[in-house]
This record gives C-alpha cells, sequence and structure tokens, in this order.
C-alpha cells in the first residue's frame, strides 16, 4: 500500500471514527461519512467492501493504536506493575471523563450495538479487548514479579479489572460524571494491593 492510499483509507477511517463515537455505528450513513470525509463513493469501496468490512477495519485499526500506546506506558522502566497499572486507570478517567466524545471509549460505545448486528464487528471487538486484557496481565504479572502487587492469579484479576472498568465506563456516560470511574480506581487500588475490594 503506498503512502497515498495508506493516507485516504487513513483519513476515511479517522473520519468514521469521530462520527461513530458521537453518533452509533447505525445511525452514520455511508453519504454522511463520504460527506464529511470529502471522498466519493468509489474511494470508499476501493478500501471497504462493505459499511461492515469498514467497520471491522475501524475497531481493528482502534485497537492497533490502543496497543502501541499501551506498551509504551507498560514498558517503562522507570514505573513498578503496580504504578504502571495505575497510571493506566487514571488516564482512562482522563480520557473518557464521562462524555464519550471524540477519541474515547468505542468499546464501550460498539459493543452493545454491534454484537447483535454484525458477527464479524462483535469479534474484532472481543479480539482487540481479548489483546488488552493480555497486556494488563503481563503488567499483573510484573508486578507481582516486583513485589509492588498482592495477588495469586494475573489472569483473573487483569480480567476482573477490565470488566470492571468497562461497567464504570457505561455507567459513568449514564450518569455523565467521572464518579464511578472514580469508584472503580479505589476498588482497583485495594484489589490489586491485596485488601479486600469492597
Amino acid at each position: 500500500m503506498n503512502t497515498e492510499t495508506h493516507s485516504t483509507r487513513q483519513h476515511i477511517l479517522d473520519v468514521g471514527y469521530q462520527l461513530i463515537v458521537e453518533k452509533g455505528f447505525s445511525n452514520v450513513g455511508l453519504s454522511q461519512l463520504l460527506s464529511h470525509a470529502g471522498v466519493p463513493k468509489g474511494s470508499f469501496y476501493h478500501y471497504f467492501k462493505s459499511k461492515e468490512q469498514f467497520g471491522e477495519a475501524l475497531i481493528e485499526d482502534y485497537f492497533s493504536h490502543y496497543a502501541a500506546r499501551l506498551d509504551g506506558l507498560f514498558s517503562d522502566p522507570s514505573l513498578s506493575g503496580f504504578d504502571k497499572l495505575m497510571t493506566y486507570w487514571r488516564k482512562w478517567i482522563e480520557i473518557n471523563d464521562g462524555l464519550c466524545g471524540s477519541q474515547r471509549c468505542l468499546v464501550v460505545k460498539l459493543s452493545a450495538e454491534v454484537s447483535d448486528l454484525s458477527e464479524t464487528m462483535r469479534q474484532s471487538l472481543l479480539n482487540g479487548a481479548s489483546n488488552v486484557i493480555a497486556m494488563l496481565e503481563d503488567c499483573v504479572k510484573q508486578g507481582i514479579r516486583d513485589g509492588s502487587i498482592q495477588v495469586s492469579d494475573a489472569n483473573s484479576t487483569a480480567n476482573q479489572l477490565y470488566h470492571m472498568w468497562i461497567g464504570a465506563s457505561l455507567m459513568s456516560k449514564l450518569n455523565q460524571s467521572t464518579e464511578p470511574m472514580n469508584q472503580a480506581l479505589e476498588t482497583t487500588e485495594r484489589l490489586l494491593k491485596g485488601q479486600h475490594p469492597f
């Protein structure tokens, strides 16, 4: 894929991401997407066979960038496993701030909507989330090794935390407040320190 082709495809994905996070996948029509992107219909079908395939590509692109940012944080040798995870969750609150606007909470926005709509998009979301959980698990294991995290099962802890934060993000969206995520942060710290979470 040459630079111009990649740039046009990425531009369509970037514009689509903005629209879908704001309006939802079903509420964004192809004509609206093309109008905002400033590209002809033929250009869209050059890169994507259908709106559903575009949705898959959008999810994969989102998680690719997400994983790169997460890797940047988790590879910082100056931080303990505990500090890396707590930094990650604090950034989650900053980015999601209860409003779910641009550059925010695609998983929360799309999971319920597309799970019954598209099996391939559901699978793309699940694969992306599973990869994030695996990265969290690796970080928990590092924290266990360096003594900053006191849990016995890294896999269970990573799954529990991610699931809790997805739920907290959804409740923050409903409340238009970060309070559910602030509560999740307190629970996360207690859980990682081996204290009773509630």
